[in-house]
This record gives C-alpha cells, sequence and structure tokens, in this order.
C-alpha cells in the first residue's frame, strides 16, 4: 500500500518530498471533516459519506426560550395558588382588632397562626393564644370594616389579615372537663390549683374583676369546650361575660381557627407566643391523666391484639420460605 501524504500542500506542485513521490490527493481529504461525524478513510483508502448526505450545518438548533413576560402570568399563578394552600392548611396572619390581650399583644400587631395542628386531632392547651370564630355573636356591636377590593383578594389569598371575618383572640384558661374559679380579685385557680400570672396579665390589673356581670364564678368547662380570658383582664368581653349565651360562655373547639404562635409585625416587636409554665404545675393535669387512661386503654387492648397476630405471620412466613 503506498504511503499518503498528509502535510499541506507547499505551493511547488509536483515537488518531491525527500525523494519520495507526492501522490494525488483524493477529493474527499480536501473535504471539511465535522466532529461526530461518520466520514472517514477505511484500510483499502476509500472513504465513507456522512450521514444524511446534507451539506449543511448538522447542529441542532437551540430550543427557544419563553420570554420573561409570558412566564411571569404562570409564576404568579403559582404563588397565588402556594399562598391560598398555606393560608388554608399551614399559617395565616391576624391582625389584632383591640386592647383585650395587653400587654402580650397591642391593637394594630399581626400574629400567624398555626393552622396546621387541628388538622393531626390536636386541641387547644390551656395557656395557648388561640384565634377562633364568634361562637355566638360576642362581637355585636362591634364596629366593622369595609376593605376594598384589593384588601378584600389579598385577605382571600392569606397576604394580608383578614378584615371581615368575626375572629377573636384570647388565652386558654381551661380545657375539657376542668373546674375554672375566680374569687374576690383572685388568684384564678384551675382545678383548684392558683395560677401565677403576673407574666402575662395587664400592669394593674387584678387576675378576678370584681362586678356581678360575670367577674365572680365557679365553671366546669365540657367536654369538646375551651374557657377563654383576655390578658388585659379589665378590658376584655370573654368567657366571663358571655354566659348568657347558648354555650353558657364556653367556646367550642371545633371554632378555633388555630394557635397563634409568633408576633410577626411590627419587627420590633417580633417574637414567639409560648405557654406560660404557671399551666404546667404539679396537680392541675390530675384529671386529664385519668381521662387520657380511658382514652387509651382500648387502643392498647388493640395493640395487644394485634402483636401476637403480626409475630405468629411473622413466623409462618419464615417456615414457607425454609420449605
Amino acid at each position: 500500500m503506498g504511503d499518503v501524504a498528509v502535510g499541506a500542500r507547499s505551493g511547488h506542485d509536483g515537488e518531491e518530498h525527500r525523494g519520495r513521490p507526492v501522490e494525488a490527493a483524493d477529493p474527499a481529504a480536501d473535504s471539511a471533516v465535522t466532529p461526530g461525524s461518520d466520514s472517514g478513510a477505511t484500510e483499502d483508502g476509500t472513504t465513507t459519506q456522512a450521514r444524511g448526505g446534507g451539506s449543511g450545518d448538522s447542529t441542532p438548533k437551540a430550543k427557544k426560550q419563553r420570554s420573561f413576560w409570558k412566564e411571569l402570568p404562570i409564576l404568579i399563578g403559582i404563588a397565588l395558588v402556594l399562598a391560598l394552600l398555606i393560608k388554608t392548611f399551614l399559617v395565616q396572619a391576624f391582625s389584632i382588632p383591640s386592647d383585650s390581650m395587653q400587654n402580650t399583644l397591642q391593637q394594630g400587631d399581626r400574629v400567624l397562626v398555626d393552622k396546621l395542628t387541628p388538622w393531626f386531632g390536636s386541641e387547644p392547651e390551656r395557656g395557648e393564644v388561640v384565634v377562633f370564630h364568634d361562637p355566638d355573636n360576642w362581637l355585636a356591636g362591634e364596629p366593622t370594616v369595609d376593605p376594598n377590593a384589593l384588601q378584600t383578594f389579598l385577605s382571600w389569598i392569606g397576604l394580608m389579615p383578614s378584615a371581615t371575618e368575626k375572629d377573636l383572640i384570647k388565652r386558654v384558661i381551661g380545657v375539657g372537663g376542668d373546674t375554672v374559679s375566680c374569687s374576690g380579685t383572685g388568684p384564678l385557680k384551675v382545678n383548684g390549683k392558683a395560677l401565677d400570672e403576673a407574666s402575662y396579665v395587664y400592669a394593674g390589673n387584678t387576675p378576678c374583676s370584681q362586678d356581678d356581670q360575670g367577674g365572680q364564678f365557679t365553671v366546669k368547662v365540657p367536654k369538646g369546650y375551651i374557657w377563654v380570658m383576655g390578658d388585659h383582664r379589665q378590658n376584655s368581653r370573654d368567657s366571663r361575660y358571655n354566659q348568657s349565651d347558648k354555650h353558657h360562655g364556653m367556646v367550642p373547639v371545633d371554632d378555633v381557627v388555630g394557635r397563634a404562635i409568633v408576633k410577626a409585625w411590627p419587627i420590633n416587636r417580633w417574637g414567639t407566643l409560648p405557654k406560660p409554665d404557671t399551666f404546667d404545675q404539679a396537680g392541675i393535669n390530675d384529671h386529664a391523666s385519668a381521662s387520657a387512661a380511658l382514652t387509651v386503654a382500648p387502643q392498647g387492648v388493640a395493640l395487644l391484639g394485634v402483636v401476637p397476630v403480626a409475630l405468629w405471620r411473622r413466623r409462618k412466613a419464615a417456615v414457607e420460605r425454609t420449605r
């Protein structure tokens, strides 16, 4: 087989290179070969042609990007759907309309309310600050707000506190099965245990109000209800002053929207809303422990019945695998 010239033409056509004749170049050798093509020389000197037979550029054209202005409505739509889902199932912002929760919350504060835990069967606990729907016209006579269309839309998707929903915010004092009592100026008692409320009751207020409209009371909270009171005791129309309604001042657990967990606005008042330690004192939960035992007992019996069955099935499966 003859040698093939691989150098560039020098311009002296017909000149021999170091005593060897210059062979005629194959016409295909002068054609540019793009990377990735199937052109090339075989062992016997013949050439193969590129697939497709096309003489144009075989590089695929880049897909044209969608313009920002065409994508913007899609992004806005996704953001609105996410905001609506978050507001419905996770967290919602509420605005504090009055001074009934001072100094814990001030009028105009924005709080974030956890709406997720009630979906998993969690019920309000003593000491928590909760938002709930008006149980039975507690807000009668309160001024109503007439929001514009933009405010209505933003509150509907959860980007702004609702101005029209009739919701209240108070602290849970008693839950189902509790006995709550107030005598004189206090202290407030739950199941016979005096509460130390200095950390959240408005400065200068007494835990109990001395009046004949409801400030002095002893109540038993039914199952499925809570007893609520404002932290500004002498400026809060709460369970005490609604004992003549159809629920006798109690709030149905089903009306609870969720637990207020964070003061989000203004920034200089940002902070969490923890449950005060006084609600965890020894003896206050004694009745709840008995109730929990009754609730858990059927589940325990079911567990005792399920475990032997599960062990029997596993043993049976092991025997079948060894056959």
